[in-house]
């Protein structure tokens, strides 16, 4: 695939390749790279004191144990309660009572940006069939904005819908009319419907083309409206179809409250609800924060990354129902051990080490162990424990002996994690195609989406393991745009500190371009897989539409972590403000 720069690259990982239980190192040449002093397997204790090992230099978390204990919310009982659900019982009456279908579209739009939508699902499914089995009238047809509302919920929630609905507003040369440059706020939705667009699409190519080049110029009129500025730049930034549920939402109550067609009960609700949801989340963190201490990981391993609140916030954006806290839970305790696993590659261990490791998470083991250093120990059986247990769980609850399928993912993980390892020792540069089609593992997606599968999958197939097993494509795509997002944010600081090259450069390397024709080529890449992803909402699987979701999000959370860099390790200003906002800080609701 060549791009405006006249670079090309390969792009055959987006095709399948070998199970990656199969991939192994390259052969691997010497770029005269300085080499960490390696020990044998049989020798390990005694030459521990020679062992030169690499350090991040990660800073210890800002978020203690006991800060993160004293959380305290007021917006827990009955009281709040029984206010939220009076709010709900309200809404619905208004949605009942939606006549114009365009109206009915604007609330739902408003709803979902609100972050109270998961309230109101059965009645939003109601609104959206209805509209689907009637057209909306003429007038509506030829109204930019109702067109592309439209295209996007009925895309969003899984109707079909073709892009021919936009060729009204084109000429005979086939681009869009001149004259649609003047409605700023068409231009908008326009923009926002183009992101549901699939591979082929080219009206809608040609469409986000049209939309962002007349937004980005509307920002530099004199006579621009404040409020519909703000709403160009903030989906300029980054479009709603990629953005996260709750920090969109948190960011999007400010904006509604000021708008003059507010509606009070949606904002009261949004705000109350906001809290409420908070407060869940805060009883969740509190809870893992706790396993998390009594694991012990965090002081024995000073090398790895303490980073339990930010890997809680991950688990809030994929999956923020106040529901289901235990899957939140769980998925903050498998983040974590990546978290730690993943820096015992990269920084800790020896090539020797980092071998035994992978074997004793092969085998699964628990006498395994015995041939472990003592900080590899505790790490491996903080693992076997925890991902026993939640195995357990499931067998208990569905009768499903998931735990085979668990440790597959976690040895696919390790064995990608050695490639890469093996790639440092040799200072091997991979070719972009030989990095990807072991980076999207190893950014360990498979392992999360898996856990998630079995978190939130009822009842659980034979049929829907052997599709689970086979890495299929919605796994593959969410991994891809983790491993960009991931890599356009931390490869800079992960080159300074002597790690292997990361997709960027591998296609500098591969092609001679610059940097920056390699970042944008990236976000290019980002851009087509989620055409893919889109693709996937509408394939019949085996998979249930909330698994897709959370497929979904775990690629919107990537690029919102690493949107300003490394959100996640570097403890940065905006990674801070975000907890703030999301975790610890109420809406004032006067």
């Amino acid at each position: 695939m060549a791009l405006a720069l006249g670079v090309a690259v390969p792009t055959s990982f987006y095709s399948p390749t070998r199970p990656p239980s199969q991939i192994s190192a390259s052969p691997v040449y010497a770029h005269g790279r300085v080499q960490r002093i390696r020990c044998k397997a049989v020798s390990l204790q005694t030459c521990k004191q020679n062992v030169v090992r690499r350090s991040a230099n990660y800073q210890p978390p800002i978020w203690d144990y006991d800060y993160v204990q004293s959380l305290n919310s007021k917006y827990v009982g009955d009281v709040y309660a029984k206010q939220a659900a009076k709010l709900v019982e309200d809404v619905k009456i208004m949605l009942d009572k939606v006549a114009d279908p365009v109206v009915g579209l604007e609330m739902i739009d408003d709803l979902q940006r609100l972050g109270v939508f998961y309230h109101f699902e059965k009645d939003i499914k109601r609104v959206l069939e209805n509209i689907s089995n009637n057209s909306c009238s003429d007038r509506n047809e030829e109204d930019l904005s109702a067109t592309a509302l439209k295209f996007r919920l009925m895309r969003q929630h899984g109707y079909h819908i073709p892009q021919g609905v936009f060729e009204r507003f084109m000429d005979e040369s086939g681009s869009f009319k001149a004259c649609l440059c003047e409605d700023i706020n068409g231009m908008l939705y326009l923009y926002e419907a183009s992101y549901f667009c699939v591979e082929g699409e080219s009206t809608l190519e040609k469409a986000r083309d049209f939309a962002t080049k007349h937004l980005r110029q509307s920002l530099k009129r004199k006579d621009n409206h404040h409020d519909l500025a703000m709403l160009v730049s903030h989906a300029l930034e980054l479009p709603l179809h990629w953005r996260v549920t709750r920090l969109e939402a948190r960011w999007f109550i400010d904006v509604y409250e000021k708008r003059p067609d507010m509606n009070p009960t949606f904002l009261q609700l949004a705000k109350l609800d906001y809290n409420m949801v908070q407060a869940t989340h805060q009883a969740d963190l509190k809870h893992t924060s706790r396993w998390w201490k009594g694991t012990g990981l965090g002081q024995k391993l000073s090398f790895a990354r303490d980073r339990l609140m930010e890997n809680f916030l991950w688990t809030v954006e994929v999956d923020f129902k106040p529901q289901f806290g235990y899957r939140r839970r769980a998925a903050t305790i498998v983040n974590a051990l990546i978290t730690t696993i993943d820096d015992v590659y990269d920084v800790y261990g020896t090539l020797d080490e980092l071998e035994l490791f992978t074997n004793a998470v092969e085998r699964w083991d628990i006498t395994a162990m015995e041939q472990l250093p003592d900080y590899m120990k505790i790490c491996f059986l903080a693992l076997f424990n925890s991902i026993n247990e939640m195995g357990y769980r499931t067998l208990k609850e569905q009768g499903v002996h998931s735990i085979p399928y668990l440790q597959k993912m976690w040895a696919d993980l390790c064995k990608c994690y050695l490639v890469e390892a093996k790639w440092y020792y040799s200072g091997y540069t991979p070719t972009f195609e030989e990095y990807m089609n072991n980076a999207w593992v190893s950014i360990s997606a498979p392992v999360i989406l898996t856990h998630a599968y079995f978190l939130s999958t009822s009842p659980i197939t034979m049929e829907g393991l052997q599709w689970l097993v086979k890495y299929p494509n919605i796994i593959r795509w969410s991994a891809t745009i983790l491993r960009f997002a991931d890599d356009l944010g931390t490869s800079s600081d992960e080159m300074k500190k002597g790690d292997i090259p990361k997709s960027i450069q591998c296609y500098m390397h591969e092609t001679g371009a610059s940097e920056k024709e390699a970042r944008e080529h990236i976000k290019y890449l980002i851009g087509e897989t989620w055409k893919k992803m889109n693709k996937e909402r509408g394939v019949k699987s085996l998979c249930s539409h909330t698994f897709v979701e959370l497929a979904l999000n775990l690629g919107r959370m990537a690029q919102c972590m690493y949107q300003y860099g490394d959100g996640h390790g570097a403890q940065g200003v905006e990674t801070k403000d975000r907890v703030l906002s999301l975790l610890i800080n109420p809406v004032p609701l006067v």
